[in-house]
């Protein structure tokens, strides 16, 4: 909801400034925008522009990078999931409890990051899913093989359950999203500069005005877009949990 009050703000901020732009044309004297004096200020603040576009195509780019990165870990993590229960049930009925915790810990997983609100939040950040995650680890280590074949599910088994974990906690310090704020806040203002001119070179008239509305909410759901996607496991905008909810829905079959 944040990101979604942000990018109205930036929309209503913009459309603000191409407003004032119009308002300021009335006040100006007529040489001041005069034929070169609008020439020279486009070339100025086509600079501002240009600049502009590529910021904010750089930021998408990056927001979406992160956005496919944290999709990615899930789908890997919800394989390695299969892996991890399918080697221990190769392993043999002293394995059947990890297993069943391991269905348990990995649902409970799955409905914190589909839920939303302040519980979720302190489920995700509470110190007992890494004390939880440190407890199989060292039950698993602590089963006791027969023969060597045991002994190598044991390996495989600690080996895909480090890199299960490793993932998961690699997906919570990346939910707060990478973007830097400042930059964000710049943009902005930028933007705010370029609807402004916009509204001083412009003429005066409905058309226009539609048109500067119009193209401040294109730009805002740009901003929306971008901290969404900056934030995958949060928001109106988020990965899909489809690959680990299928993944659930095989763990502990025989």
């Amino acid at each position: 909801m944040s990101h979604l009050i942000f990018a109205l703000g930036v929309l209503l901020l913009m459309f603000a400034s191409s407003l004032a732009g119009l308002a300021l044309a009335r006040l100006l004297p007529s040489h001041h925008l005069s034929k070169d004096s609008a020439k020279a200020i486009r070339l100025a603040i086509g600079l501002v522009a240009t600049i502009a576009a590529l910021v904010l195509g750089f930021l998408i780019s990056s927001a979406k990078s992160s956005f496919d990165a944290i999709n990615n870990d899930l789908v890997h993590n919800a394989a390695n999931m299969i892996r991890l229960d399918g080697t221990l049930a190769q392993y043999g009925a002293e394995a059947q409890p990890l297993r069943a915790t391991l269905r348990r810990d990995y649902g409970e997983w799955i409905d914190l990051l589909v839920a939303r609100g302040s519980a979720r939040a302190a489920g995700l950040d509470s110190p007992g899913i890494i004390l939880r995650m440190e407890q199989f680890e060292h039950d698993v280590a602590m089963l006791a093989p027969k023969d060597d074949h045991q002994r190598a599910l044991r390996a495989r088994a600690l080996a895909i359950a480090d890199d299960v974990f490793a993932s998961r906690s690699l997906a919570l310090l990346q939910r707060g999203g990478s973007l830097p704020q400042a930059l964000m806040f710049v943009l902005v203002f930028w933007l705010a500069i370029i609807f402004g001119t916009f509204g001083v070179l412009a003429p005066r008239n409905a058309s226009v005005i539609v048109a500067f509305l119009a193209c401040a909410l294109c730009a805002s759901g740009a901003v929306f877009l971008i901290l969404e996607m900056d934030t995958p496991l949060d928001g109106i905008v988020r990965v899909s949990i489809g690959a680990m909810r299928d993944a659930l829905a095989r763990m502990g079959g025989v």
